[in-house]
């Protein structure tokens, strides 16, 4: 009697059960949906530079929360000039007597020609007064772009025209030149040319300013956007429904916009920073004795050729924090966007 071979042998019966098992994945975690910002996060925590830039950034918004309390435990302030308590500070020209302009346990990071304040609590400050600048006008300005960019988009017609003559205008302006020549406008329609203009009108005056001529370009993009998106089919079905517009707006349109203005903003803010320190650096923004970065590298320019170390601590810090979150804006970009990768 012989033994079946193997090609003789009965074939195996396939059962629904087992179709499910061989075509059911063999890692339920690889498997398992992740929503887009999900997706995101991965990416961007995969980008080094992108999360060295993030704690760069982050650093740098501490310090200038903290900055009264860091003050507060070093043992001074960025308004004494303490050059008049200890004349020993400066030397008969007025510079810093000791080396490096005159760091040293007592002040870290020096302290200032002629007037002999403490380098280090005015440049904690200078970073707080330009980076709260900066925070609120970015902030400002991306509301303004979004509520009209999307008006602009949805409504179409004369509306959409209007405000598109509007943006072009605005972007037609020379920045800068525009900014020097209206400052002085705007502080006369508070303070009389003969009386002093505080430190809060100046800040606020430079908020203003910054947004009223810094929302044309999140808004022309935005408006593209929603031109394109509100002839898609589920904006249509949203109509069909009997949604309402505001619905539409909040319900359908910003949430596929998050990404272009979180991408704008994170543009924007470096930029606010170094516009308001180039106004404070010319004399129309804030101004000595108000800690700012602008203020700091304009009175380090009067006295580099004999003393550098007052000029390079603010140029540097703002260098550092301008390169960081640019870096963080391009990682932000590549996170959300990964077909935009250079």
């Amino acid at each position: 009697m012989t033994t079946p071979t193997p090609s003789s042998a009965a074939p195996l019966e396939v059962t629904d059960e087992s179709v499910e098992k061989s075509s059911a994945p063999s890692s339920p975690k690889g498997a398992e949906s992740r929503s887009p910002g999900r997706l995101a996060w991965i990416r961007f925590r995969r980008d080094r530079a992108g999360v060295i830039s993030a704690g760069i950034v982050i650093f740098f918004f501490v310090i200038a929360i903290a900055a009264p309390l860091i003050a507060k435990l070093y043992g001074k302030d960025p308004y004494t000039t303490y050059a008049s308590q200890n004349p020993d500070l400066l030397n008969e020209f007025s510079y810093p007597s000791g080396a490096n302009g005159g760091m040293s346990s007592e002040f870290w990071f020096g302290i200032e020609p002629q007037l002999g304040r403490d380098v280090f609590t005015f440049l904690l400050y200078s970073i707080r007064t330009s980076l709260g600048i900066a925070l609120i006008a970015t902030l400002l300005t991306t509301l303004l772009g979004v509520v009209i960019g999307v008006i602009a988009g949805y409504l179409g017609g004369k509306t959409d025209y209007f405000v598109g003559r509007v943006i072009d205008i605005l972007l037609s302006f020379p920045s800068t030149l525009f900014f020097i020549a209206f400052m002085p406008v705007v502080y006369s329609l508070f303070v009389a040319p003969d009386e002093n203009i505080p430190t809060w009108l100046r800040a606020t005056s430079l908020i203003l300013v910054l947004s009223a001529f810094g929302w044309a370009s999140i808004a022309r993009l935005l408006r593209g956007q929603v031109l394109s998106l509100r002839e898609r089919e589920f904006v249509e079905a949203a109509k069909v429904t009997g949604a309402s517009p505001m619905r539409i707006v909040f319900k359908e349109l910003l949430p596929n916009l998050w990404t272009p203005i979180l991408i704008q903003s994170t543009l924007m803010l470096p930029a606010y920073v170094t516009a308001e320190a180039g106004l404070a650096f010319l004399g129309v923004g804030i101004i000595d004795p108000t800690p700012d970065w602008g203020v700091m590298i304009a009175r380090g320019a009067q006295f580099y050729t004999e003393d550098f170390t007052f000029m390079l601590f603010p140029g540097l810090t703002m260098v550092i924090f301008v390169l960081a979150f640019n870096l963080l804006g391009d990682s932000v970009i590549d996170a959300l966007d990964p077909k935009s990768k250079r």
